[in-house]
């Protein structure tokens, strides 16, 4: 048992899928899985394994955000031997072209947090994906006709700015979308040597004004968790 996870050794796969909201940790294991057991509801962030075609998964809800989400990335690491992290979640569209419900995987994660400035005085780290994992989902996608984009992404500290405008500047660089957690997946991930990858689908558009409802975040965006899982 760590700080924030219930789980007793060996209750945790070495592959686990991080939604930041504990009920799509729910739906996932209840949709995807076979025989899913609970195995931690440690303030309400619901944890869940099973097997998925015949190998071992588990899913953890993470919270919003990096701080919250790092918690969640080193217990699973340090105290349950996580291997494989992939992030499934929803972001805000940059670019006219990409649309709601499109898929984005991150190939890398820019970031307003001052989480890496502790770490790297006066210079910018740039967290990226593991490319094992990123060419599985992506050959994954190719071979069953899913359109995916891939690219930049940028994790916020920020979920409501001042300045509604300053998305602007971002995608002028070729940040495809913003989300909340995946620079600091992919530098946690880095430090220990592990795999990360973060899938996401667009649940609204900046530039359109377009969103989807919280039940669709919640529980629709099943293409997602397939090619998450496909990485298994």
């Amino acid at each position: 048992m760590s700080t924030h996870i219930e789980a007793k050794p060996g209750e945790i796969a070495e592959t686990v899928l991080l939604p930041g909201d504990p009920m799509r940790a729910k739906w996932i294991a209840e949709t995807f899985f076979e025989n899913p057991k609970l195995y931690n509801d440690v303030r309400g962030m619901l944890g869940y394994t099973g097997e998925y075609k015949g190998k071992r998964v588990s899913v953890q809800g993470t919270g919003m955000g990096i701080p919250s989400c790092l918690i969640y990335c080193h217990e699973l690491i340090n105290d349950y031997g996580a291997k494989n992290l992939i992030r499934v979640g929803s972001a805000g569209s940059y670019k006219k072209e990409v649309k709601i419900r499109d898929i984005v995987i991150a190939m890398s994660a820019s970031s307003n947090s001052g989480i890496n400035n502790s770490r790297f005085i006066n210079a910018d780290y740039a967290p990226t994906a593991n490319f094992d994992l990123f060419m599985k989902a992506a050959t994954y996608a190719k071979a069953n006709n899913i359109a995916i984009k891939a690219g930049n992404v940028l994790s916020s500290d920020e979920f409501y700015e001042d300045d509604f405008d300053s998305y602007k500047k971002w995608a002028e660089f070729g940040v495809l979308c913003v989300e909340m957690e995946t620079a600091g997946l992919y530098t946690i991930a880095a430090k220990h040597n592990i795999k990360a990858l973060s899938i996401l689908t667009i649940s609204d558009s900046l530039v359109t004004n377009e969103h989807t409802s919280a039940d669709e975040r919640e529980s629709t965006f099943n293409t997602m968790i397939e090619i998450a899982l496909s990485t298994l």
